[in-house]
């Protein structure tokens, strides 16, 4: 009987640590989204703020903690085992004064070209719109020096995760929401005794939170011993190796940021609202993604980094096995309840204020059609740091090209009757193609792993979300009168739900006999001597 891969455990255990900090950071995240939802609806001024956050927050994602991240762990990981304390600080320091200088030049010319930035970005239809496209490029040029400071954070994380810290790093993203909600609510109730809209009140608050999400690690990196040599020397071979591995992967990324930016552009084009709603569906969605897919791709990272280090594929192939089914264990039943239930979420978390009914229909309509790919989502997250780690990083590159022209030919057949829902379906079902991509090249560059262990998790989970699935049905069904009653009594039906709902889910796995529940079942019995 094969048995989970030795890691397994301390994953679990790293993933849990990184995922009950995402959890917390998600929740604030959730909270800022409330304040959006609860000041400005769905409508102009939150239409105006996601154009204008998606083009710095574009960049983040292409050079900062995507790119970035996986490159720089990768070759810090190798610095750390095989050349000395003194070089893996030198290398930091290098990396980090490049990054900086770079991104501040980047910084600086989307200021001044934020206008035909936001321009390029959005359709007739948003331009039509008085002062909207002014009020777009305003935030935008406020908001564009956040990706400096989350570009230096990523550096940051990624030496704190190699050195076995993952909570401060994970928790650091709560700080940004933090310092978004209290700084943006602070300055929107500021702005207009200075003639300027509320919504550059949140602008200047999701800056004051970029400050705070790099600031709050620092003290935790100094405690992990870190030496800051600063220095710029771009013939330095750990650096050159970090861009090397850097530029197949921004590449990449870039059609799946062309994805966002093409989907923004389609969407200006549909209702006002739509924008907002996807966004606000998209910010639901990524909660379960941050806590399964990123939390579990966090802790995967330093251990497929080290056994690649070392050459030891057969432990990597096992630990890479281990954590995909571990995905697959977490977010098949986080898609079905998203499904299932995603207008009572909606209804709770931001029907209020500006939020009306017809925002939550539509909101729960996007973030069904955005579940259908979480699996694939999260899973990719997974194994794109392992093409990285094994300096194979331009299959990733491949898969996301045919994750873009999936997209765009997706959208093209279906936004006009789909509208809004397209642009969600679309992504999730290029991304499913993705994933089965990037399955198959890794099974190959791998030279196999047990495909029997992973389909007989997988076989096991679809059962228990089955079960799952059948019980929410049935009491929705059975508490949807109840539902209705008001706020308090939609918070208690969908408290319960979720509750009773992953109760059910839990118990059928591990009656199923799931090996890596079962096996952290018992570390705990263990532990407390049950």
């Amino acid at each position: 009987m094969e048995k989970p891969a030795q890691d397994t455990g301390k994953i679990a255990r790293s993933a849990g640590t990184v995922g009950v900090a995402v959890m917390c950071s998600r929740i604030l995240g959730l909270v800022r989204e409330q304040v959006f939802a609860v000041f400005f609806g769905a409508g102009f001024a939150f239409d105006a703020f996601v154009v204008a956050f998606r083009i710095p927050n574009l960049l983040r994602d292409l050079f900062g903690e995507g790119a970035l991240s996986a490159a720089f762990v990768a070759v810090f990981s190798d610095y750390e085992t095989n050349k000395g304390e003194k070089a893996t600080w030198v290398l930091a320091g290098n990396v980090l004064v490049f990054i900086g200088i770079l991104l501040s030049c980047l910084t600086l010319l989307g200021v001044f070209f934020a206008e035909r930035i936001v321009g390029f970005m959005v359709e007739a239809e948003f331009e039509a719109i008085p002062g909207k496209v002014e009020l777009t490029t305003l935030l935008s040029m406020i908001m564009f020096p956040f990706l400096i400071c989350i570009s230096l954070s990523s550096v940051v994380m990624g030496i704190l995760n190699t050195r076995g810290r993952f909570f401060i790093p994970a928790l650091a993203s709560g700080f940004f929401n933090l310092g978004s909600i209290v700084g943006g609510v602070g300055f929107a109730l500021l702005m207009p005794r200075f003639g300027q809209p509320p919504i550059v009140g949140m602008a200047i608050g999701t800056l004051i939170g970029g400050l705070l999400q790099l600031g709050c690690q620092l003290p935790a990196l100094f405690k992990a011993g870190f030496v800051f040599m600063p220095q710029l020397d771009l013939r330095h071979p750990g650096l050159r190796r970090i861009l090397k591995l850097m530029a197949p992967a921004v590449i990449g990324l870039a059609p799946l940021q062309i994805n966002v930016l093409l989907n923004t552009y389609f969407a200006s084009s549909l209702a006002e609202g739509s924008l907002s709603w996807l966004s606000y569906a998209f910010r639901l969605f990524w909660l379960p993604v941050g806590l399964f897919g990123v939390a579990l791709s966090t802790a995967t990272l330093p251990v497929i980094a080290r056994y690649a280090a070392l050459k030891d594929m057969g432990n990597l192939r096992k630990t890479y096995a281990s954590s995909l089914t571990l995905a697959f264990s977490l977010t098949i039943p986080a898609s079905l309840g998203l499904i299932l239930l995603g207008e009572p979420i909606t209804r709770v978390i931001f029907q209020h204020g500006s939020f009306d009914s017809l925002a939550t229909t539509r909101t729960a309509e996007a973030l069904a059609c955005y579940a259908v790919g979480l699996f694939a989502y999260s899973s990719v997250k997974i194994m794109v740091p392992v093409f990285y780690a094994l300096d194979k990083a331009r299959y990733p590159v491949v898969g996301s090209f045919l994750t873009m022209a999936v997209n765009v030919l997706l959208v093209w057949l279906t936004i006009d009757f789909l509208q809004h829902k397209a642009l969600a379906l679309s992504i999730s079902c290029a991304m499913i193609l993705n994933f089965l991509f990037l399955s198959t090249v890794l099974y190959r560059k791998l030279g196999g792993y047990s495909l029997r262990y992973l389909f007989a998790g997988l076989g096991k989970v679809l059962a228990a979300s089955l079960g799952m699935a059948l019980w929410l049905i049935g009491l929705r069904q059975l508490l949807a009168p109840l539902a209705l009653d008001g706020f308090a009594a939609s918070l208690a039906v969908l408290a319960m739900a979720i509750a009773t709902g992953g109760a059910v889910y839990g118990v059928t796995l591990y009656t199923l006999g799931f090996k890596e529940l079962t096996m952290l079942v018992e570390r705990v019995r263990q532990r407390f001597g049950w």
